[in-house]
């Protein structure tokens, strides 16, 4: 039997614009705004390290009070989001610890390394000591405000730029390549003329040598090198010269801004002449009867955070003593003054802080830094990206204490014990005069918080890799190592007044927007590649 044939009717044929405007109905595209992750997540993210951040915080002291810490960080900082929990969380942590020193005054807003109030600091408990770093730091906070005040508060509202060695106008210049503000800084040009003739004039007697410093002005009381010429305030002075002649371009001032070139020479060449110990391959201190000291120590690394030393010459070769075990690599370090060194030691008698052994976030940050500055800008092979990630890691690992309840929570401070990972201040502290904590000493936790150095920016310009620049390039060059993680995402970065995500998804299943390497600005993307490497995009 033959079976009958069943005939659907023909649909009827719709015309091709018409299925168009129905897909488009049914798929609505992603706008601009959403051609990359949907930054929800990450601000959920934020909100539960928020959370938790304030549930396990003893709260002592606040200027912008924990209530307030998420809607502050929402308004204000780039999200961060990768596998390794440990650099997720302390990225958070530094923002959060961040936000409780930006103390609003009458003077405007300033920010503060301690957060109690210790008798060696200056007006509205300023000290200038790590002043730059919050500058690096702070450049990537989406309000202005804060580090606009901060920068006028030094030179015309009562700070003192010259209680300890500060590169300030480095500083600002590298703020404004974050946040370009010509009017502001070209206003304080005049102011940081001055600042820099008044370093000269107190800290270089010999105008054809170096300039001086004790180590204790420096931050580094009881080094092993002592004080003399040092590698930190030369390197500084020479930073700050390159600064003020860029700014003094930007103003016209072609003079002004030749003068300070020729300052910034004549520094780079004694700093390499007088500095740099063949024998030793490592820049040092020369005291004041112009004889090198016997130790390497970490601020020996400082001049490249200013890309001071020449390319080609081999000053490069200090770079190995970073991860050895007998330079400055330790399970909690670098350490700030080489291992091998007979001098070398962490004691708890005498001063509370010696830079003759413990590792310290401060030089920390600024070996970091430099070390960014030899992997993007000098032709080398003798160390790589593996040591700058290491070397990150560890200081990562840092950032925590053991409660006495047995907890491990996030933890900045002022000295680490490079074995063992204690913080060698609060131990002393805490020893001398238990409940008060020695009040004349800044009272109970004074280190807690300590905003003394940079993380945040470690991560941005070098891990994840945006290069701050004057013009209108984005250049972005992860120092990550391959092979290290499968996937970050930086979000929500305000750079040249356009908001930035750097996405890096090995297989491009975590944020389903192609394998690789991906730039966006505000939306679109305009920079990709398929594995971790320097890419660079114009922005319109």
């Amino acid at each position: 039997m033959q079976k009958a044939t069943v005939r659907f009717p023909a649909p009827p044929r719709i015309p091709p614009m018409r299925i168009l405007l129905l897909l488009t109905l049914l798929f609505p595209p992603l706008s601009p705004a959403r051609d990359v992750q949907d930054p929800s997540p990450l601000v959920d993210k934020l909100q539960q390290y928020v959370t938790r951040f304030n549930n396990d915080d003893e709260e002592l002291y606040a200027n912008i009070p924990n209530k307030d810490a998420f809607d502050f960080l929402e308004k204000n900082i780039p999200l961060f989001e990768c596998p390794d929990p440990n650099f997720e969380r302390t990225y958070y942590f530094r923002w959060w610890t961040y936000r409780k020193h930006v103390k609003k005054t009458v003077d405007g807003y300033v920010i503060t390394e301690f957060l109690p109030k210790v008798s060696w600091s200056g007006k509205h408990n300023t000290i200038s000591c790590p002043a730059a770093h919050h500058f690096y730091e702070g450049r990537w906070l989406h309000d202005a405000k804060f580090l606009d005040d901060y920068a006028v508060f030094w030179l015309k509202k009562g700070g003192s730029p010259r209680r300890y060695s500060f590169w300030i106008a480095d500083a600002f210049y590298n703020r404004h390549l974050v946040t370009p503000d010509k009017k502001l800084l070209t206003t304080l040009l005049d102011d940081l003329i001055l600042n820099y003739q008044a370093w000269e004039k107190s800290k270089r007697p010999d105008k054809t040598f170096l300039f001086t410093q004790i180590d204790d002005r420096d931050g580094m009381e009881v080094s092993i090198g002592g004080s003399g010429y040092r590698a930190t305030i030369n390197s500084y002075m020479y930073g700050d010269a390159v600064a003020i002649a860029r700014i003094a371009t930007m103003a016209g001032r072609s003079a002004v801004a030749s003068e300070y070139r020729a300052k910034a020479k004549d520094i780079k060449q004694l700093v390499q002449t007088q500095l740099w110990d063949d024998k030793a391959q490592f820049f040092k201190v020369m005291n004041r009867d112009r004889k090198l000291a016997d130790v390497r120590e970490q601020h020996g690394f400082t001049p490249w955070y200013f890309n001071l030393p020449d390319k080609n010459k081999g000053y490069e070769a200090a770079w190995s003593q970073l991860m050895d075990p007998q330079g400055f690599h330790a399970p909690y370090g670098p350490t700030t003054a080489e291992q091998r060194h007979p001098r070398f030691q962490l004691s708890y008698k005498g001063h509370e802080c010696q830079w003759n052994g413990p590792s310290w976030p401060l030089s920390t940050s600024i070996t970091l830094t430099g070390l960014a500055n030899v992997l993007n800008n000098y032709p080398q092979n003798v160390i790589g990206k593996e040591a700058y990630f290491d070397t990150l890691k560890i200081y990562t690992q840092s950032h925590q204490r053991k409660r006495d309840d047995g907890k491990v929570v996030p933890w900045i401070d002022e000295n680490l014990n490079p074995k063992t990972g204690d913080w060698i201040s609060r131990t002393r502290l805490k020893q001398w005069k238990e409940g008060t904590w020695s009040a004349g000493k800044g009272g109970k936790e004074r280190g807690k918080d300590y905003n003394h150095s940079t993380y945040n920016d470690l991560i941005i310009t070098g891990l994840v890799g945006l290069r701050p620049r004057a013009d209108n390039v984005v250049e972005v060059n992860p120092l990550l190592p391959a092979g290290k993680w499968d996937f970050f995402c930086l979000d929500n970065v305000l750079y040249h007044g356009c908001k930035l995500t750097i996405i890096w998804d090995k297989t491009g299943q975590k944020y389903g927007r192609g394998q690789g390497l991906s730039l966006f600005a505000d939306g679109q993307r305009i920079a990709t590649a398929p594995a971790l490497s320097r890419i660079t995009a114009q922005l319109k």
